[in-house]
């Protein structure tokens, strides 16, 4: 019996601080209300790739962009799409745009398209944190935050969450969170290299 109580106690502390590690680095809910009203999942910095012959396709996305103009998804398959979801109220999407336009810019000239969506706010308040951030890509405005549901199979799970489509309009990659440009740019660079 005196053996089990100093296995006990030795394990014990590793226990707890598996526990508290779990807490702080959970795929659970983050909880940050903004004035009140909203709240988002905070993401797991989990980069996810899908192989061809598991990839959910995305219909229906359409909407009005940001400069009021109408946008469907679909008249870009045959290109390699990045979709970012975003918010000007979440401070992870601040701390990502400058990689989001890098890539973008780096990305054009492979025919690489590029959309932001940000939910959950007014348009105006989007436009505003697009032009202090010096964004160019086009972005669509979901303040319901009803586009996700269109995203089968790998939906986004935080807030950020960026989706790279391959040519078919499938989603090829997800990740979760905030997301460095190292890490964006390879994603690019694998569904650009798939074969055509």
């Amino acid at each position: 019996m005196v053996a089990m109580n100093r296995r006990t106690a030795r394990t014990l502390p590793v226990l707890v601080a598996l526990a508290a590690a779990t807490a702080c680095t959970g795929k659970n809910a983050v909880n940050q209300g903004v004035n009140g009203s909203l709240g988002y999942l905070g993401g797991d910095q989990a980069t996810t790739w899908i192989a061809p012959a598991h990839r959910s396709a995305v219909d229906g996305v359409t909407g009005s962009l940001l400069d009021g103009s109408a946008f469907n998804l679909s008249q870009w398959r045959g290109h390699v799409v990045v979709v970012n979801f975003w918010g000007s109220w979440c401070g992870p999407c601040t701390q990502e745009v400058p990689a989001l336009e890098a890539v973008y810019r780096d990305n054009e000239k492979n025919g690489v398209e590029f959309l932001g969506v940000d939910i959950k706010e007014s348009p105006a308040s989007a436009e505003s944190f697009l032009r202090a951030h010096h964004v160019t890509y086009p972005n669509l405005s979901d303040p319901s935050n009803l586009i996700a549901l269109r995203f089968h199979g790998l939906p986004p799970n935080a807030t950020p969450t960026t989706v790279v489509l391959d040519r078919e309009g499938r989603i090829a990659a997800r990740h979760s969170g905030s997301i460095l440009f190292t890490y964006l740019h390879d994603l690019v660079a694998r569904a650009v290299a798939e074969p055509t």
